[in-house]
């Protein structure tokens, strides 16, 4: 999948992903897509939440083989 800017959260904590994406997605153009590598089991749940609230779009959620994190691509609103 094609994306504009890339971000790794591996090793963040929540509320530290969310808010480091925040302050990244606010930086790009709307329509923009950023992809995003969370290993903390809680972004499962905060950055669906986080885009639920902005009206930002997940185009794809995915676990990559041998990473125990997530992978989000997420069209900013």
């Amino acid at each position: 999948m094609n994306f504009d800017e890339e971000m790794d959260a591996s090793g963040l904590l929540c509320p530290l992903p969310v808010l480091k994406l925040r302050k990244r997605v606010k930086a790009l153009e709307t329509g923009s897509v950023i992809k995003i590598y969370c290993d903390d089991p809680a972004a499962e749940l905060d950055i669906p939440h986080f885009c639920l609230e902005n009206h930002h779009t997940i185009l794809k959620k995915s676990k990559e083989s041998g990473k125990s994190g997530i992978t989000f691509y997420i069209q900013k609103a």
